[in-house]
């Protein structure tokens, strides 16, 4: 707006007003009465779709409900929903008609049990996919969460020391290690490192591995667990995959690794649509990409004051 505005030379504010209420056509807008609720494409419908959450303003959380049958960025929207209420979710979809929900055959998703709950009452015919990438964060952040415990765990120790060697009028020394960090250095300094897989770490990274195994043989098996989960997904037949996943979960319970037992129960509970994904390799990254579409374009905006405004925008662009 402000390129057009400084090319025309007119006042940015001045266009903008313009743009909005003369240009644009947003005064005659046919969804403006209900467009903070909710907007409804149902001429966007496709077979396989997917459903995501994202913020639009001050934090507020509005339901995207988006189609993977068309690579331009026109015809993606097929709704908009406030929040990520269950029942508001179903009451909006509901408005499309029967026929229509009916050709849905896949919806992908995250973990959210709403978001489930939703498209297994609107879309009958659809299998749910539970998204990859949220299903191995999941176990990821289990592997994390051992780290984040024990650096806690040594910055509580080294605070302790600090107070004996005061008390004893002496200066502590914390312990250095062979490749210079400390115990709560190795910790932090470990994050990015369980990310990977051995074969893509730096000789620092592989040095700094070796060190956190040798001290905390738990996070070493933690951190192998995660790597056999994660080469779950690379199998390619559905069967296969189901008995390296109910093996990996048993392989859990005999651990005393609680973080994972709470990982195992979740995926226990999304079984049936984390399976699906061997179906068709489906993710929701088409979701996610659009998520990032949808950023860029606030933050170019400088945020989103007129909220009615910007979903009018976004119907212009993707719908």
């Amino acid at each position: 707006m402000s390129t057009i505005a400084g090319y025309h030379k007119v006042n940015p504010d001045k266009w903008y007003q313009a743009y909005k209420k003369k240009i644009s056509g947003f005064k005659t807008w046919d969804q403006k009465q209900h467009a903070e609720d909710y907007l409804i494409y149902p001429q966007n419908i496709s077979p396989q779709l997917a459903i995501d959450e994202v913020s639009l303003s001050k934090g507020e959380l509005y339901t995207f409900v988006t189609s993977k049958a068309y690579k331009t960025n026109k015809r993606k929207l097929v709704a908009v929903i406030n929040g990520t209420e269950a029942k508001s979710i179903i009451e909006v979809l509901n408005k499309i008609s029967q026929t229509k929900r009916n050709t849905v055959t896949e919806v992908s998703l995250d973990m959210a049990r709403n978001m489930e709950l939703a498209v297994r009452t609107c879309f009958i015919n659809a299998s749910l996919v539970t998204d990859r990438f949220h299903v191995s964060k999941l176990v990821i952040d289990a592997l994390q969460h051992l780290r984040v415990k024990y650096r806690w765990e040594a910055i509580e120790k080294e605070n302790n020391d600090i107070k004996e060697s005061k008390t004893k009028g002496e200066k502590y020394q914390s312990l250095v290690l062979e490749n210079g960090d400390t115990i709560k250095e190795l910790l932090a300094r470990s994050r990015y490192l369980l990310y990977k897989t051995p074969s893509d770490w730096t000789h620092k990274q592989e040095r700094r591995a070796t060190l956190l195994f040798k001290h905390y043989p738990l996070i070493e098996k933690a951190y192998h667990l995660t790597l056999e989960f994660r080469s779950i997904y690379e199998c390619k037949i559905k069967s296969i995959a189901t008995e390296r996943l109910n093996n990996w979960i048993n392989k859990v319970k005999q651990n005393t690794l609680h973080e994972f037992n709470t990982a195992a129960n979740s995926i226990n509970y999304h079984w049936e649509s984390i399976l699906n994904f061997f179906n068709n390799r489906s993710t929701n990254a088409h979701a996610e990409s659009y998520n990032a579409k949808l950023k860029l374009f606030r933050a170019n905006l400088r945020g989103v004051t007129d909220v009615k405004f910007f979903l009018f925008r976004l119907e212009k662009l993707f719908a």
